[in-house]
């Protein structure tokens, strides 16, 4: 008999037993047609092509379990696999997730990754339809995502031209802002007081990412010749596209706007917000390429130009750091 409060772990439910309870977390739509249960789901395919998108969490690398909760982790690793599939012009519709953890991870973190995946996938009308688990030393979380054009062309890294405008669409410089406040020691425990109420906005986005999915396949029905989702920086996947496109990326420093929690945080690290904005990444905003004369809907807004030439140029500013790189 607990004389304490008893923490249940993973280890004590087992290998099927976790998988039992996470799945009953779990409910299907309307594109599932076989979901957990099986050696492997089965969804539908209406418009007979099927994007794909992997991506990979590590604890200490991508998370740390004192900054972030298991919910805010959910949210995060199903979020940035989605809006990779929304990047391509398509609609999400399901992923499957694989996943390592230790033996004493407490089940109530288990319990809130699920409800994690369950909540975000419910913003785009997605299921998580499977996945597999294993025993390991940290937390390790990989998502698959599946996505559906539509009948529209997918839109690819490759279709930038000269004489064509660059928008984004999406928040930018947040989640890095919120990375730097927890890095510098501001203590993510306290409650919030209403003159920091804007930091904790910024800690928010590092936590969980808020990606405009809809305005992937918006983009694509506007005539984007080459989108991305913004992973690693703006600038870094920019040149993702000048070099795929073979031209060059001209971008207006002074179109970007810096919200309010990136000029905060920025003002008590004594920081450059503009270094957020254009190197920050894990907001998972999107970049594409339009037409020129297109006339964009909010949220989209147009921050630069393709020129002939090659790689990406900022006016007047000189680049340093360009955003992530996993093995720098």
């Amino acid at each position: 008999m607990c004389v304490r409060r008893c923490v249940i772990t993973v280890g004590d439910l087992g290998e099927f037993g976790a998988v039992s309870r996470i799945s009953g977390r779990l409910p299907q739509g309307a594109t599932v047609l076989l979901g957990p249960g099986d050696d492997a789901a089965m969804v539908r395919a209406p418009d007979g092509r099927v994007v794909v998108s992997t991506d990979l969490l590590l604890e200490g690398r991508h998370f740390r379990r004192d900054w972030s909760s298991g919910y805010d982790v959910g949210r995060k690793a199903a979020a940035q696999n989605l809006a990779d599939v929304a990047a391509m012009g398509a609609v999400p519709t399901s992923i499957v997730v694989g996943l390592g953890m230790p033996a004493d991870l407490p089940v109530e973190w288990l319990d809130a990754l699920a409800d994690g995946f369950r909540d975000e996938c419910a913003v785009v009308g997605a299921s998580v339809v499977g996945g597999d688990i294993a025993r390991g030393d940290l937390v390790v979380i990989g998502v698959t995502a599946l996505g559906d054009l539509g009948g529209r062309a997918p839109v690819t890294r490759s279709g930038a031209r000269p004489g064509q405008v660059v928008a984004v669409a999406g928040r930018l410089g947040y989640a890095a802002a919120g990375l730097a406040l927890l890095e510098s020691g501001w203590p993510p425990s306290h409650p919030p007081e209403p003159s920091r109420e804007v930091l904790w906005e910024a800690v928010a986005a590092h936590r969980r990412p808020c990606p405009p999915y809809s305005s992937g396949p918006e983009a694509a029905e506007l005539g984007a010749s080459a989108m991305l989702d913004v992973s690693d920086g703006l600038l870094q996947d920019l040149g993702h596209i000048a070099a795929a496109s073979g031209v060059r990326v001209e971008l207006d420093p002074a179109a970007f706007v810096v919200g309010e929690p990136v000029a905060a945080a920025a003002e008590r690290l004594g920081a450059d917000p503009l270094d957020w904005v254009l190197s920050g990444g894990e907001d998972h905003a999107l970049a594409a390429v339009f037409p020129a004369g297109v006339a964009l809907p909010s949220p989209w807004r147009i921050v630069g130009h393709v020129v002939a030439g090659q790689g990406v140029h900022v006016r007047g500013r000189e680049i340093g750091h360009a955003g992530w790189d996993h093995f720098a």
